[in-house]
């Protein structure tokens, strides 16, 4: 961020302070988190020699790494963040499942609203990394175990019945939903019919966006991919599309603001009544890895929110969120320290 006079930098070095002050209330604040939770495996191993059975690598296993992912990954960017989650889901009774419990009562997190359902298998994404000795390693293959269905009518009603309780001391609902069935529309319509009070509502929903109109959702957080699949059309480079595209679903929706991440092209926020705001990428626009950078958004910009920011103020925070994260490789999370560490850096960069 660059300026052209003293009153502009002076005045852009306070915003980027005020932002500050915003993610210093952050701490404590109590969010619910529905999501649809994955466990993320990394199996590293070294290239040994092509296989006399197939031509295909050897890989010689070095180690394996475990990490929130889905939604898991979402509500962990909030514990991060310094909040505090009641994440509303279910597992399987399976090691994967076992694992994501135990990761998050170490967290000192609620894990009150995590159901675990006896013989069913927990969304799981295996990588498998590989490199020569002494080389980075790199992604050669992706395996996915995902269920053919987690929960039944029943366990959508306990759901509903869990986070219509759980909301009622919450700053905050966050909805994660990847498409496995546990964050759907008619929970969050039938949870939230009479709920009363003003709280955010947020939502990133790979899949089912537009079908949580009337959920009582206030805000979403897409990426433009999803966006242009949504609407059978390519942006790019052309604001015109991504106006119209932005307008449509912040109006189907009747959203109080919707985001729209671009990538190295940053963001766009969109609020009825307001012109639209182009905000562009924090720091470098050479991601190292966007796994998950999408529930990193979703924390900071709802933690924002939560925080008494505008949506335009949330939006730059879950920028430079965004922007950190991307740097990291894997399903990382970016923690509150780093995220105001980063932003007085800026300010003081602007002011000098």
């Amino acid at each position: 961020m660059r300026s052209k006079s003293k009153r502009e930098d002076g005045s852009v070095a306070a915003d980027l302070l005020a932002l500050s002050e915003i993610v210093e209330r952050f701490q404590g604040k109590r969010v619910v988190v529905l999501g649809d939770f994955v466990a993320d495996s990394f199996q590293y191993g070294e290239i040994t020699r092509v296989s006399r059975e197939a031509p295909v690598l050897i890989l010689r296993h070095r180690e394996t790494h475990t990490l929130p992912g889905g939604g898991a990954n979402a509500a962990n960017n909030f514990v991060a963040l310094g909040a505090r989650i009641t994440p509303v889901t279910v597992v399987g009774d399976d090691p994967a499942g076992e694992w994501l419990v135990r990761a998050f009562r170490e967290r000192n997190v609620d894990v009150s609203g995590i159901i675990r359902i006896k013989g069913a298998v927990t969304p799981t994404k295996t990588r498998f990394l590989a490199g020569w000795a002494h080389t980075a390693s790199h992604q050669v293959l992706r395996v996915d175990y995902e269920p053919a269905t987690l929960i039944g009518a029943s366990g959508q009603a306990k759901i509903q019945s869990l986070l219509r309780s759980k909301l009622r001391k919450a700053d905050a609902l966050a909805i994660s939903d990847y498409g496995f069935g546990v964050a759907t529309p008619e929970t969050v319509r039938g949870a939230l019919r009479q709920r009363k009070g003003n709280v955010p509502v947020t939502l990133d929903s790979r899949y089912h966006l537009m079908a949580y109109k009337r959920a009582g959702v206030t805000s979403a957080t897409p990426n433009e991919p999803e966006i242009e699949s949504l609407h059978n059309t390519s942006i790019g480079q052309n604001l015109v599309k991504l106006e119209s595209s932005g307008r449509q679903v912040l109006r189907k929706l009747n959203l109080r603001s919707l985001i729209i991440t671009r990538g190295k092209d940053g963001m766009a926020v969109f609020q009825p009544g307001q012109p639209t705001v182009h905000i562009p990428v924090h720091g470098s626009d050479q991601a190292v890895d966007v796994t998950g950078a999408g529930d990193t958004v979703l924390a900071a910009y709802t933690l924002g929110l939560a925080s008494g920011a505008s949506p335009v103020e949330s939006a730059h925070i879950a920028n430079i969120a965004g922007g950190l994260v991307v740097m990291k490789r894997g399903t990382a999370t970016v923690s509150r320290e780093e995220l105001l560490e980063e932003i007085r850096k800026a300010a003081s960069e602007v002011a000098s």
